[in-house]
């Protein structure tokens, strides 16, 4: 399990703040200046750490559109080097998720650059995107880390946002098969889609389901819903709500970053009864 990925992890919440890439090298909108994309990467990691995140995550957010399943060698390349520049200024964990569901590569980073953690959007069953139908492959995932021999932590999601289940799901059961019979490492429960937040409920299910699971909610926590959405999770990853304005394409604010870090913190962790 991840309970002890992030320091305090047994003292409070954990605050896993995102950096959105820009498009990479390959992308339609590929800039061209990956200087100021690392930069960038960089600029936005030091206002996390400084905010009081409980660690980062960073990902090619600018790839739209994005395909199911391998990544091109040019985004590996580059988030190999975005992701090595995080690393190496910052002393919080550091995590890689590689759109859309490039498990085996992201693993690669994770490997090259000392990274912490990866995000798996679909681990374990199948979801239908708008991409495609999502795979998980949880038994090559788990055999490419071991041939890696590394200790990279797998938080996955389960019914992942921006994706619907292939026939009725049950997402209890499902917390429990990813735990139990895919060995994450940690599960993540998410809103529809990007910026809009879980269920109350579904946080509820996913934690009777897996008790003493490292259980995040990965999408739509903000400072008016945190201390209630949060009450049965040991944290959040977050993007969106620690942008200017709330927009998801803006910069980070770090003001945003140290209040929500501040109302995460002082929730004290999830302890069951």
């Amino acid at each position: 399990m991840a309970h002890g990925l992030f320091n305090n992890a047994n003292t409070e919440k954990a605050l896993i703040g995102v950096v959105h890439l820009p498009p990479l090298p390959g992308s339609p909108g590929w800039g061209g200046d990956m200087d100021w994309v690392l930069d960038r990467a960089q600029e936005e990691a030091s206002v996390l750490e400084h905010g009081g995140a409980s660690g980062i995550i960073v990902e090619n957010f600018g790839d739209v559109p994005f395909r199911i399943g391998p990544v091109e060698p040019d985004t590996v390349a580059a988030m190999t080097l975005a992701v090595a520049r995080v690393k190496h200024g910052t002393d919080l964990p550091v995590g890689v998720n590689m759109l859309r569901n490039d498990a085996k590569s992201a693993l690669a980073v994770a490997s090259a650059t000392g990274a912490d953690f990866i995000r798996v959007n679909v681990h374990y069953g199948v979801m239908a995107a708008e991409e495609g139908m999502v795979q998980g492959d949880a038994y090559a995932t788990l055999r490419h880390r071991r041939s890696l021999g590394v200790e990279v932590k797998i938080l996955a999601d389960v019914l992942v946002k921006h994706a619907v289940p292939v026939g009725p799901q049950d997402l209890g059961q499902m917390a429990q098969e990813t735990t139990y019979r895919g060995l994450a490492d940690g599960l993540i429960i998410s809103g529809p889609v990007t910026g809009q937040p879980a269920e109350e409920s579904d946080v509820a299910v996913a934690r009777k389901a897996v008790p003493d699971g490292f259980l995040l909610v990965g999408s739509g926590i903000n400072e008016a819903n945190a201390a209630r959405i949060l009450a049965e999770a040991d944290g959040a990853i977050v993007g969106t709500s620690l942008k200017r304005d709330g927009i998801v394409g803006n910069l980070i604010d770090p003001e945003r970053v140290k209040r929500l870090a501040e109302i995460i913190h002082e929730l004290g962790p999830y302890r069951s009864s």
